[in-house]
């Protein structure tokens, strides 16, 4: 079994249709793109195994005038992960579609820029790049407003409450394939939930000597004890990104219940 972690939807599209993974990890907004494209494809359609994280997706800046969505100008560039199908990019849409209207979600596309989470927080420290505002989640957004001249412009958490930024999905075919193999990944994932609440200072070791970027052990704890953040194998806000992707016209098909893409081994949760 090959499990990845994916950031944007058109790269969830091209792993699903060459095949080449199992069982993976993306951004709520990018896995309903391709559970309703996927849809009625029994060979693509996909479902979802489980939340692993709800939290705050925090748009910052170092432009000292931009107080908020409404004080962006054609010189700011904002950095996201993927344009338009990152998690940061449907977060952003939901934010300016809060401020100015769903007629108006895509008001800031044109100034999003396509960057890794790493690439992102260098240009917005070194301030050398054409980059002045950025929507990242924990630890980037940490490490950008510990910067002397970064302010935060909004956290999704105060907006919309919390939502689940990360989850887990398979697609129907190897779910049907593998019933016991995708159970136990969804009963491992819950271990993993339960291990990280009971032993958060183990957990912050782990995490501070396999993570990529390096942070000191008591900066991932922090991190851990944040409020915004939860790890949590239930799925939360689950409709509410549907219902706005839908309206907005991100989205073709809509489940009725956030029920309809998740197993049934978590129908049980107090998810929505």
């Amino acid at each position: 079994m090959e499990f990845v972690l994916i950031d944007g939807g058109n790269h969830i599209n091209d792993a699903i249709l060459a095949r080449s993974v199992d069982i993976a990890s993306t951004g709520t907004g990018g896995f309903l793109t391709l559970w309703a494209k996927a849809k009625g494809n029994p060979n693509l359609e996909v479902i979802g195994l489980g939340g692993s994280a709800s939290g705050g997706m925090t748009m910052t800046t170092r432009n000292p005038t931009l107080k908020s969505l409404r004080d962006v100008t054609e010189k700011d560039r904002i950095a996201v992960p993927g344009i338009k199908t990152s998690l940061g990019a449907i977060i952003l849409q939901m934010a300016v579609a809060k401020e100015f209207g769903d007629s108006q979600y895509a008001r800031l596309d044109h100034l999003t820029v396509s960057l890794p989470y790493p690439e992102a927080v260098a240009a917005m420290l070194s301030g050398r790049s054409e980059i002045t505002a950025h929507v990242a989640s924990a630890p980037f957004s940490y490490m950008e407003l510990e910067s002397p001249g970064i302010h935060k412009v909004f956290n999704s958490v105060e907006l919309f409450g919390h939502l689940t930024t990360i989850m887990a999905f398979t697609t129907q075919q190897f779910r049907s394939a593998n019933p016991k193999l995708t159970a136990s990944f969804v009963a491992a994932l819950q271990d993993a939930i339960e291990f990280i609440a009971a032993n958060k200072l183990e957990a912050a070791r782990i995490y501070a000597e396999t993570a990529k970027v390096k942070q000191p052990e008591a900066e991932i704890l922090r991190i851990i004890n944040d409020p915004d953040l939860r790890f949590t194998l239930v799925p939360a806000g689950i409709m509410s990104y549907a219902n706005f992707m839908y309206r907005v016209g991100l989205l073709k098909l809509r489940p009725e219940s956030w029920k309809d893409v998740f197993v049934r081994e978590l129908h049980g949760l107090p998810g929505n």
